[in-house]
């Protein structure tokens, strides 16, 4: 004789239905949206029309292309530096040291303090009259006078990118920090009777057993710098001269400060499909090194 089937267990299913309904409400209805609204011309006009690729066709006609690679350039740079800079500080603040408790402390401010107030500070620092930056550069000789650093195209790039990585790094430093500390002391004590160095054990236990958080934050890192609009717009607005116009600040001044909702809407989808595109490149990057460094 068959045996019965068994009733089916509906109550996991019913504990998953706010999940699924919150995605679909604050995901994928704006997603859908806003890939309806590019292919229209909606504006502050209330009549809206069906354009096409019209949309996608004036983006790249015009400095797109460049738009895209400065936004690339800044996020490498600016996720280059706080990996860098958050591995050293990790290590510092994992060294058995006095005072190393205070000093985990006194790392996090740059990342608790709102970040508006953050970047007001950093500007202020630039500014070539009364900042303490261009004070201090003529005082030892850097500089033969007041210096705007936000007024010149390479400067305002470079003091946009300084003000991301002294924000976005104590994040990393203790991210990679709580890495170091779960690896397992056996294996440095091991090392270490065996007569490895330090630099030694630090290259072959240390990095290989936190290369996955590194992965993790420099992929979390790399989508929170690419999508950054807040240090930007209060530091330079994107200029001088749109020299610190990023994908992000593109959209925004097309979509909310000239009202073109269809064409903001277009450069909305084209970021959403880089960093679609970014992550995937980057996963199967880290897999294969993953599978090689097993193999």
């Amino acid at each position: 004789m068959s045996q019965p089937s068994k009733p089916i267990d509906w109550f996991p299913y019913l504990l998953l239905v706010p999940a699924v309904v919150i995605t679909l409400v604050i995901v994928a209805w704006p997603l859908a949206e806003t890939l309806r609204l590019s292919f229209t011309d909606a504006s502050m006009n209330p009549e809206t029309h069906y354009v096409g690729l019209e949309n996608y066709q004036k983006m790249f006609a015009r400095n797109f292309p460049e738009v895209v690679g400065r936004t690339f350039a800044w996020m490498v740079i600016g996720v280059t530096l706080k990996m860098v800079v958050g591995l050293l500080a990790a290590v510092l603040l994992n060294a058995a040291v006095p005072g190393r408790t205070l000093m985990r402390i006194l790392i996090m401010p740059p990342w608790i303090v709102p970040i508006a107030i953050g970047v007001f500070i950093w500007g202020w620092m630039y500014n070539g009259q009364f900042g303490m930056i261009s004070g201090l550069g003529q005082r030892i000789g850097l500089l033969s006078g007041p210096f705007e650093f936000l007024a010149f195209k390479n400067s305002a790039f470079m003091a946009t990118i300084v003000t991301d990585v002294w924000i976005g790094t104590p994040l990393v430093a203790v991210y990679l920090l709580a890495a170091m500390q779960s690896v397992p002391r056996d294996l440095y004590e091991a090392a270490w009777t065996d007569g490895a160095s330090r630099f030694y054990r630090f290259r072959r236990i240390t990095m290989p057993m936190i290369m996955p958080a590194m992965a993790t934050m420099s992929l979390l890192s790399a989508i929170w710098t690419f999508n950054s609009f807040d240090i930007i717009w209060i530091l330079t607005e994107g200029g001088p001269r749109n020299a610190t116009t990023t994908m992000i600040i593109d959209t925004y001044k097309t979509a909310i400060s000239r009202f073109r909702y269809g064409e903001g809407s277009a450069r909305a989808v084209m970021i959403v499909i880089f960093l679609t595109i970014f992550s995937l490149l980057y996963f199967a990057m880290i897999r294969k090194l993953s599978k090689k460094g097993a193999m």
